[in-house]
């Protein structure tokens, strides 16, 4: 089941906000803003509405100080349409008293966990029934309270021993192996770190034991660092749920505290696995980590609303959709995380291409090639950037230098040069002849397979989609009798743009880079030009 639309009205934040996820909503929900934004209070909102319906969280019980009105009822002020596994749209009254599944199961519906989480210690010292997971009746009842959870888990995960050992009919060394295979799966993915033993509470020793690759010698949890027992907590607290809250929508606020960058990012990997792909992640964050895990590993399972500075959710009704995946987007959410350190975000990949390698006053690119390629390939590439680099001998020499420099101080980097077919000076080049001086150049090198970039920008493929995006009409005897597949090719079309203004009946003066501008925002990825322009830089072919 996963959430596709959600309105909040008079509660924390939010005066009447709606995240609209559209009709194929992600796995994963990334919220993302400034601390004090109203990420918590999106999480909050959905943990007050579990409750109307007797699927409590924690002790169930919502500070009055949330609703902004007299009017404390959840059901009310915060609406939530479901699709479930059949794609079928269901509302807040449906889902709890109709739905099959969940009318039995209301309680798990949400599972949450707040950003507090100070587990310091570990050491039971006896053995007791917990009530089953599956309750949701311990941890924060919403985004201020503790969170803690890691006693009543460690004794859920020794009941989970003792169910495993006699289930299977194995010895207890046999099942404590197959049980830490499988929890260590996910912590050594994270961490230098692998849960060694399970402890023993008759032997005054009731924690979880734990050894690093580089000794053989065991310590408990309470001596890991605070990032490593939060890490721990929050995979054995997943764990643990797995099988109960397959269908659930699991609301995690700032988990990232007291973990670094790197860790961060393979945290919220192994998050992803431990929750099946019936359910839903929604996660409050500024983490670098996760931003980048958003933006590449899990690019095709996310979505993420950014809540930005300035916008009055407070006094204003505002409707959110995720962001578009392009670099320009991304600079600006990291800007969130970095502040002024946005800039030492390093793109994976430059790539130099011919045109005005001067910028504009702002800084700005300028050429024409850069603008366009990024226009076009910022979505599917957006750790990738073009960048203007003067004629086709200057990009020979500047992309070195970049590769000599740069190369240094990232060594992952790719430096990457991609030039006009009009490599001979003008001289014919055939497909042999590009063919040939690929062959010939290290890899870093790429050739269009058209004469200019205009070539591209003046197929009738993206004319067509000019004129009907713009109520144009598009002569199209006309364009083929000027226009033959050998033309696009081969011939100077750029010198031909009068000609291409009269197809496209176009009557009034324009400008003749700002509208190639415009036809390359157009391109898209299921149009042939775009594949053919994506084989000849990415794949050089």
């Amino acid at each position: 089941m996963k959430i596709s639309k959600v309105n909040i009205k008079d509660f924390k934040r939010f005066k009447d906000l709606t995240l609209n996820l559209g009709s194929n909503p992600s796995k994963i929900i990334a919220l993302v803003g400034a601390n004090g934004c109203g990420k918590s209070s999106v999480l909050d909102a959905f943990i007050a509405c579990s409750r109307n319906y007797g699927g409590n969280i924690g002790n169930g019980i919502t500070p009055e100080i949330f609703y902004r009105t007299d009017n404390k009822n959840a059901y009310q002020l915060i609406s939530i349409q479901y699709l479930d596994d059949d794609g079928n749209s269901i509302d807040n009254n449906e889902l709890y008293h109709n739905h099959k599944f969940y009318k039995n199961n209301r309680e798990i519906i949400f599972s949450f966990r707040s950003p507090y989480r100070y587990n310091t210690d570990l050491n039971i010292k006896e053995i007791k029934a917990t009530e089953p997971i599956e309750n949701n009746s311990d941890g924060a009842s919403c985004s201020l309270h503790l969170d803690s959870k890691i006693e009543n888990n460690y004794r859920r995960l020794l009941g989970f021993y003792s169910q495993v050992r006699d289930s299977e009919d194995i010895r207890p060394s046999e099942a404590k192996t197959k049980v830490l295979g499988m929890l260590n799966e996910s912590i050594r993915n994270c961490l230098d770190l692998e849960v060694c033993d399970l402890g023993s509470v008759e032997n005054n020793n009731g924690t979880l034991l734990f050894k690093k690759s580089d000794s053989d010698e065991p310590f408990s949890f309470n001596s890991l660092s605070a990032g490593e027992k939060e890490v721990v907590d929050i995979l054995l607290d997943l764990f643990l749920r797995k099988e109960k809250y397959k269908n659930s929508i699991f609301l995690l606020d700032e988990p990232e505290l007291h973990i670094n960058t790197s860790i961060q990012r393979k945290l919220i990997v192994e998050i992803d696995k431990l929750i099946d792909d019936s359910g839903q992640i929604w996660i409050a964050t500024h983490s670098i980590g996760f931003l980048r895990a958003f933006q590449e590993e899990l690019a095709g399972k996310c979505q993420v609303f950014h809540f930005e500075d300035g916008m009055k959710f407070a006094s204003e009704s505002i409707e959110l959709t995720p962001v578009v995946n392009n670099r320009l987007i991304w600079q600006s959410i990291f800007n969130t995380a970095l502040d002024d350190l946005t800039g030492l975000i390093a793109p994976k990949r430059i790539i130099y291409c011919e045109g005005r390698d001067e910028p504009r006053s702002n800084g700005s690119e300028r050429g024409l090639d850069a603008q366009v390629l990024n226009n076009i390939f910022n979505a599917e590439y957006p750790d990738t950037i073009f960048v203007s680099s003067g004629g086709n001998t200057e990009l020979d020499q500047r992309s070195s230098i970049a590769l000599a420099i740069l190369g240094k101080v990232f060594p992952d980097m790719e430096i990457w040069v991609f030039k006009d077919r009009d490599i001979a000076s003008g001289k014919p080049v055939s497909e042999e002849d590009r063919q040939e001086y690929l062959s010939n150049q290290d890899k870093r090198f790429r050739v269009m397979k058209r004469w200019e970039i205009e070539n591209y920008l003046f197929d009738s493929e993206v004319l067509q989609k000019y004129c009907s995006n713009n109520g144009k009409n598009f002569d199209n005897v006309k364009y083929e009798q000027y226009f033959t597949n050998e033309d696009l090719m081969d011939s100077d079309v750029k010198s031909k743009f009068s000609l291409i203004k009269s197809i496209c009946s176009i009557s009034t003066p324009i400008n003749a880079e700002k509208f190639k501008i415009n036809l390359s925002e157009l391109i898209t990825s299921d149009m042939s030009i775009y594949k053919e322009l994506k084989s000849c830089i990415f794949e050089r072919q």
